[in-house]
């Protein structure tokens, strides 16, 4: 959970609403077909459920009131992968600094797989 204080109150914000958040952010860049589960853990849930798609493949952490952020996408082939990363980067720092006012530190994107 994440805490803010401001001039009309303190507002606590929890995590699943960032992962859900990131998730639906990345799943609408160019490029990109897909979230990849992080671990086994994920990976086993999202075989016995297809519900919280867009939490799978993103990891949040917070580290000094920043957001940290882990990402692990799927690409379509023929990609300037390079572009498309630095697409999702912007526009995840972008739509959380927007939405929450939180700083974000780092966003690391994996490339899991190139689909056809």
């Amino acid at each position: 959970m994440v805490t803010l204080q401001n001039h009309v109150g303190r507002i606590t914000i929890s995590p699943n609403y960032f992962t859900e958040l990131i998730g639906n952010t990345v799943t609408k860049c160019f490029g990109v077909v897909s979230m990849n589960p992080t671990g086994v853990k994920e990976t086993l849930s999202s075989l016995r459920t297809k519900k919280n798609q867009l939490r799978r493949g993103v990891k949040v952490k917070f580290v000094k009131d920043k957001l940290q952020a882990e990402l692990h996408i799927s690409l379509m082939y023929g990609v300037n992968i390079n572009a498309v990363i630095r697409s999702i980067i912007n526009k995840v720092g972008y739509t959380i600094e927007q939405s929450t006012g939180i700083t974000v530190e780092k966003v690391s994107v994996y490339v899991d797989s190139i689909r056809v």
